[in-house]
C-alpha cells in the first residue's frame, strides 16, 4: 500500500512538473517571438525613413497594410496550434509561421509609422484597392476582409478553435495551406509593382518562403491520409 501510494505521489509530481514545462515552454516562445517582432519593427523604422514615403494608395502602402492584416490570422491559428497540438512537427511547424510572420508585421508596422500611414486599410475601403483589376471573394469579416483570398471565416475559426487531437491537426494544416496560397496573389503582386525595393524584396520573400510551406504543408497532409480544402 506505501509503495503504490507513493508510485501513485511520484506521477503527481511528474504530470504536474511536465505541466509546468508546457506552460513555461509557450511563455517563453511567446516571450521570443513578441521580443523579435519588436526588434524587427525597430530596425525598420531606422532604415525606412531615407526614403521619399509612397502615398496611401500606392501598391507599398496597401501591400504593408493588406499583409499585416493577412498575418495576423495566421499568427493567431499558428499560436492555437503551437499552444495546443500534440504532434511534435505541427508544434514546429507553428512556431516557424508565428515567428516568420510576428517578425515580418513588425516591419510592415515600422514602415507604416515611418510613412505616416495607418497600420489597417480605411474601413470604407475593400483590401486589395491596389492591385489593378484583382477580383477576390472569400471570407467574412470588418474592412472587408471578405475580399482577401485565403482567409479563414469566423465560422472556420470557431470550428478550429473547437477542435482537438488529429481533426485539430488536419484542419489547421488546411486553412493554414489555402491560407498561404491566397496571401501568394499579393505577394506576387506587390513583388512586380512596388515603388520601393525593400518592399519588392520583402513580397519576394514572402512569395519564396509560402510556396515552400504550402508544398510542406501538402505533404504534411497525404501523410495524415487528408487532401486541401477545395478551392
Amino acid at each position: 500500500m506505501g509503495n503504490q501510494a507513493g508510485d501513485r505521489a511520484d506521477e503527481g509530481q511528474t504530470a504536474g512538473t511536465a505541466k509546468r514545462s508546457a506552460v513555461v515552454y509557450a511563455a517563453a516562445a511567446l516571450a521570443v517571438l513578441l521580443v523579435g517582432a519588436a526588434i524587427g519593427m525597430l530596425i525598420t523604422l531606422s532604415a525606412v525613413g531615407r526614403d521619399d514615403p509612397p502615398g496611401a494608395d500606392s501598391v507599398d502602402v496597401g501591400f504593408a497594410q493588406d499583409m499585416r492584416t493577412h498575418h495576423l490570422q495566421a499568427i493567431t491559428m499558428a499560436g492555437w496550434a503551437r499552444n495546443g497540438s500534440q504532434d511534435a512537427e505541427i508544434r514546429q511547424l507553428a512556431f516557424d509561421i508565428e515567428s516568420t510572420q510576428l517578425d515580418q508585421s513588425g516591419q510592415f508596422s515600422g514602415w507604416l509609422t515611418a510613412w505616416g500611414q495607418p497600420a489597417l486599410a480605411p474601413i470604407d475601403q475593400p483590401h486589395m484597392r491596389w492591385m489593378a483589376g484583382a477580383a477576390h471573394g472569400h471570407g467574412d469579416g470588418p474592412a472587408g476582409t471578405e475580399q482577401m483570398p485565403g482567409m479563414a471565416t469566423s465560422e472556420e475559426l470557431a470550428r478550429l478553435r473547437n477542435s482537438t487531437g488529429a481533426e485539430f491537426d488536419v484542419y489547421f494544416l488546411q486553412l493554414m495551406l489555402r491560407h498561404h496560397e491566397g496571401g501568394l496573389e499579393m505577394a506576387a503582386y506587390a513583388a512586380d509593382h512596388a515603388r520601393l525595393g525593400y518592399v519588392r524584396n520583402m513580397a519576394a520573400k514572402i512569395k519564396q518562403g509560402q510556396q515552400a510551406e504550402s508544398t510542406l504543408l501538402t505533404d504534411m497532409l497525404t501523410a495524415r491520409g487528408s487532401k486541401p480544402l477545395p478551392s
